[in-house]
């Protein structure tokens, strides 16, 4: 859902993704604020700093997880797999 979220944002305005350092795309979008979803303060800390995040830096972050994602894309998956 990590990547259907940033896919889904709008580039002049994008959301910030927060999401667990175990989750499986967490090695990809990198760009997102990954955090231990065991600690509470951590977890309060990335929130905060989401919401007072200026849109340049939301923009640049999105941007990157969205290269990110047409990159990885299945045809590379395949590519890598077989």
């Amino acid at each position: 859902m990590a990547k259907e979220y940033v896919a889904a944002q709008d580039p002049a305005d994008p959301g910030v993704l927060v999401l667990s350092q175990f989750a499986g795309a967490a090695n990809e979008l990198t760009s997102a604020l990954l955090v231990n979803p065991y600690d509470r303060d951590d977890v309060a800390n990335a929130l905060d700093r989401a919401l007072k995040m200026p849109l340049t830096e939301r923009i640049s972050r999105h941007a990157e997880m969205m290269e990110t994602i047409r990159t990885n894309d299945i045809n590379h998956w395949q590519a890598r797999f077989m």
